[in-house]
């Protein structure tokens, strides 16, 4: 089966229960991408109440990931399959149920297993939420306004699941953390169960086993090898090893791609320069928004001694510049000069961002270096993050809207895994050389503050390696988006080899 037309009205009818499939659909991506970042607060308390190792913490974050990045291509798939309908409230009903099981643990093994199969569902549910987006919200006005709103969304709620975390931590507990998916989840399964419509497909679905084992064995071992270097080191063969395994089955996935008869992820939807840039963007762009969230939380509670809801309410502004920037830039600025300006400019904001930030010191305080960088970075990643969802969604055939969909989270999914290993390797390093360079030199009484000064030489450097990070992607998305907007003046999108416009005719089974 296959929905067509969502919500039973044309593609450009202003009807209002459009926007209520937003409005479920948004609750949704919010939930999924909440829980990136609202165990991160939790984990001291779940590590204490279930007497797990600290070198076993950073599996309750990475069980999560490793089964949402690998899997999500073939969720992506299945939604194009099966139908949207469907795998949406499977992913929304298993993912609620899981989280259950996982605030219910009694022991390390159950929080973990609940974790991986939260990713699991997760894999299922975002593909099957963005490609819903993308065949409700056909017309060019209503198109930007949509995927401002599930942009600032996808950006801004890994921040606003460090607030809450900290909150239900703090004041509940940390099964909370867990258990307040329900809530979420109840909601918007029940919503989808009103507002979605689905019907048969007169195509019989088939499924590229070959390319599903091939890219999930690949992006399993992409992401367990770059979460490995960040809690080890590059060295060791269980981090060189998988990446290498990794790249290996890449290389096979994409050889099998351009012979298989119904292949996983049709080349037409990544050879496209405009999605092929739009997934780059959201990959390097997620490197350096996973920075900001990982060193500002360490340096908000760890330097300036901020507690875990404080801390919350100190990523706030970020929020309001990505909601800010996400909208003016899919709803005005988008129809008229396109993506190839507005994604190199974030880049840039983004980057002039993270030199401010690199001017931290072991004393500064919130007003005078942290809120001014933090609008900024929300800016400039509102700048990437929306235009990056829309435009890599973008004139793909309605067959192929669930695994394009896929694709730009597998970019997110990639850009965090590498973003948090790489800049956490370059600040321990830094931070372990500068108190090489000075211990000899300090007295036992001044042992303390030199760790203080090592943690902030350590955040500067790995804040200017972001800024070089973003710089680069400044470059690469330039050269790769086309000059002008996505669609003609009529609203149509203009035609593209090998590429059936999403806007083009009446509605088609998705």
């Amino acid at each position: 089966m296959s929905d067509v037309n969502p919500i039973g009205s044309a593609p450009g009818d202003p009807g209002r229960r459009r926007w209520l499939v937003l409005g479920v659909i948004g609750i949704a991506q919010l939930m999924v991408v909440l829980d990136a970042t609202i165990m991160n607060i939790a984990l001291p308390s779940a590590q204490h109440a279930l007497n797990f190792s600290t070198p076993d913490r950073q599996w309750v974050v990475t069980a999560y990931t490793l089964a949402f990045g690998s899997l999500l291509l073939l969720g992506g798939r299945l939604a194009d399959l099966v139908g949207r309908k469907v795998t949406f409230l499977i992913g929304l009903l298993g993912f609620a149920g899981v989280s259950a099981i996982g605030g219910a643990s009694v022991n390390f093994t159950m929080l973990v297993t609940a974790r991986a199969c939260q990713g699991v569902f997760a894999a299922i549910l975002v593909p099957s939420a963005l490609s819903l987006l993308t065949t409700t919200f056909t017309d060019p006005k209503d198109r930007g306004k949509a995927f401002g709103i599930y942009g600032a969304i996808a950006a801004a709620g890994g921040a606003v699941g460090l607030l809450l975390g900290g909150a239900l931590t703090e004041y509940l507990s940390w099964r909370w953390t867990l258990y307040v998916n329900l809530i979420f989840a109840g909601a918007a399964f029940a919503g989808g169960a009103l507002l979605l419509k689905r019907q048969p497909s007169p195509v019989k679905p088939r499924l590229d086993i070959p390319g599903v084992v091939a890219v999930s064995g690949a992006l399993f071992c992409l992401v367990y090898g770059f979460s490995n270097a960040a809690t080890h080191n590059w060295h060791t063969p269980s981090t060189w090893g998988f990446l290498v395994a990794g790249v290996a089955l890449l290389a096979v996935f994409a050889l099998w791609q351009s012979r298989a008869a119904s292949p996983l992820l049709p080349p037409r939807v990544v050879l496209d320069r405009n999605r092929g840039g739009a997934y780059a963007s959201m990959l390097i762009a997620s490197a350096g928004m996973f920075a900001v969230f990982l060193f500002l939380t360490y340096y908000l509670q760890q330097t300036l001694g901020y507690t875990p809801i404080v801390t919350g309410f100190a990523f706030l502004p970020i929020v309001g510049g990505i909601a800010f920037a996400a909208n003016m830039s899919t709803i005005v600025l988008m129809p008229r000069i396109g993506p190839k300006p507005l994604v190199p400019a974030g880049m840039l904001i983004g980057a002039g961002a993270m030199v401010w930030y690199a001017q931290l010191g072991a004393h500064t305080a919130y007003v005078d270096g942290v809120l001014g960088p933090l609008i900024l970075t929300g800016i400039g990643l509102g700048m990437v993050i929306a235009p990056s969802i829309n435009t890599g969604t973008y004139g793909v055939a309605p067959q192929d809207a669930g695994v394009a969909s896929a694709t730009v989270t597998v970019g997110q999914q990639l850009g965090a895994s590498i973003g948090t290993s790489l800049l956490n390797t370059i600040f321990a390093g830094a931070v372990a050389s500068y108190v090489t360079a000075h211990v000899a030199s300090t007295p036992p009484a001044g042992l303390q503050a030199l760790r203080g000064l090592a943690l902030a030489h350590g955040y500067d450097t790995a804040f200017w390696w972001t800024a070089g990070i973003l710089a680069g992607g400044a470059i690469i998305s330039g050269a790769l988006f086309r000059p002008g907007p996505l669609y003609r003046k009529d609203g149509q999108a203009p035609q593209t080899a090998g590429v059936v416009p999403a806007e083009a005719g009446p509605a088609l089974p998705a």
